[in-house]
């Protein structure tokens, strides 16, 4: 490795170290004095507040390092044109875009960083902090969710959920036992599938069994549609089910199976599922688009508006990249398109951006 290539490495992890622990210190300081008057009204102690604030620094630190990625390479390359060695190094007949190639180093390493975090530490403490969220400081304790079942407890029903849709907020494989007095079985409820509409349960594909009096039968009836009411919304659900981020890439995609082989949409989990691969490649994106920014003229002379001109990109990214998520939840865009379509118009904008870089 170059006296070039290794001076420039030194450079960008000072400076990326010092964006990325500001703004995560900004974000456990912030995060953790906003839910103070939650905290206050739970049964944690303010030093278990402060490690469940902590245990999601792992997931913000991924989510925010392409950005800071972003404005470290910014800030590298715009120092060096401001002090004229990017000037000096093409006096020596050396190409600027030689010390693009440390830079794409650092977005390949970052990138394979990201996925070895979502493999094995973030599923880990987004468990954890989703656990303490709902069963600590909501005290969720009516309701408990397995990797993809649901059991809930409504007044005297007892609810089991096989599959819920956090996107299309729907549910599929649903039965409903009612319980009486010492806990006899009055009625049991089956249902293929069930929505939530106008404030009110709407189950579709009934069969219902109610227990007939000093009987040991039952009579059953089936309806198209029933309105049932419970306690619970689907908000309910999407908190205590199972999240994304709290499975690495290959329990993931054993779950998607699983959900496929039952006969179920598994649509949004296939979108997640994409853009846990997709995601960690804007690291490299990142570098280019900061080195060609770093690289141009009016970073020489006004660093900051290049700092700012970053910091659109990366609004810019995240905008396209959730709207493009958004559309594949909705199967507008089939999922691999939705996971990686904002990737790639960001990497023909860097490169072009690159190779015109004055």
């Amino acid at each position: 490795m170059s006296c070039l290539h290794k001076y420039w490495l030194k450079e960008f992890f000072k400076f990326f170290s010092i964006i990325q622990l500001l703004i995560l210190v900004l974000f456990v300081f912030i995060d953790y004095l906003s839910r103070m008057e939650r905290f206050l009204n739970s049964d944690i102690s303010l030093i278990g507040a402060l490690g469940y604030v902590v245990l999601k620094v792992p997931f913000m630190f991924v989510q925010l390092a392409p950005a800071s990625i972003l404005l470290a390479t910014i800030t590298v390359f715009g120092l060096m044109n401001r002090n004229n060695e990017l000037l000096a190094i093409k006096s020596s007949g050396i190409s600027v875009y030689f010390l693009v190639k440390p830079a794409l180093l650092v977005g390949v390493l970052f990138a394979v960083l990201i996925f070895f975090l979502g493999e094995t530490i973030i599923p880990v403490t987004m468990a954890r902090s989703n656990y303490i969220k709902y069963n600590v400081i909501k005290k969720r304790h009516d309701i408990y969710s397995a990797k993809k079942d649901i059991w809930i407890k409504s007044k005297n029903k007892l609810v089991h959920i096989n599959f819920y849709d956090p996107v299309n907020q729907f549910v599929a494989g649903v039965t409903i036992t009612s319980l009486g007095e010492n806990f006899g079985l009055e009625s049991r409820i089956d249902a293929k599938k069930g929505y939530f509409k106008q404030g009110k349960w709407v189950f579709e594909n009934v069969i219902e069994q109610i227990h007939a009096k000093d009987s040991m039968d039952y009579d059953v009836k089936s309806y198209d549609k029933k309105i049932i009411p419970l306690t619970f919304k689907p908000e309910d659900l999407g908190e205590i089910t199972k999240k994304s981020e709290e499975m690495s890439f290959f329990e993931l995609k054993k779950y998607v199976n699983k959900v496929e082989e039952e006969g179920y949409d598994a649509t949004t989990y296939k979108v997640d599922l994409n853009g846990k691969i997709a995601f960690p490649f804007i690291c490299i994106i990142m570098v280019l688009t900061g080195a060609a920014t770093g690289m141009r003229s009016f970073a020489k002379d006004n660093i900051p508006v290049a700092i700012a001109i970053g910091v659109v990109i990366s609004f810019m990214y995240w905008v396209m990249y959730g709207f493009c998520l958004s559309l594949g939840y909705g199967t507008i865009l089939p999922p691999v398109i939705s996971a990686w379509v904002a990737n790639l118009f960001f990497l023909c904008f860097g490169i072009l951006y690159l190779i015109n870089t004055e």
